[in-house]
């Protein structure tokens, strides 16, 4: 799995747009792929809901009334 980049999406958008839609490889393409990357990135950052499955495996510490904790394993999740 890979991180949200919007260096890695611009670049794959680019690609794309001079591969499959006839742009040219110029600053222009490269400036709308950016444009484009940067948006979809801060969309998906701003809006996206992501949903952990229970279960991931805990560490706590403390009294039965004051229990304090991390996560000890990778949780993973799903983007909605």
């Amino acid at each position: 799995m890979m991180a949200l980049d919007a260096t890695t999406l611009k670049t794959a958008l680019k690609a794309a747009l001079i591969a499959d839609a006839g742009a040219l490889d110029n600053d222009a393409t490269d400036k709308l792929a950016e444009v484009i990357a940067s948006t979809v990135v801060a969309h998906i950052t701003a809006n996206a809901v992501v949903t952990v499955a229970a279960g991931i495996p805990v560490a706590t510490a403390g009294t039965a009334a004051a229990q304090t904790g991390a996560t000890t394993a990778p949780g993973t999740g799903t983007v909605s």
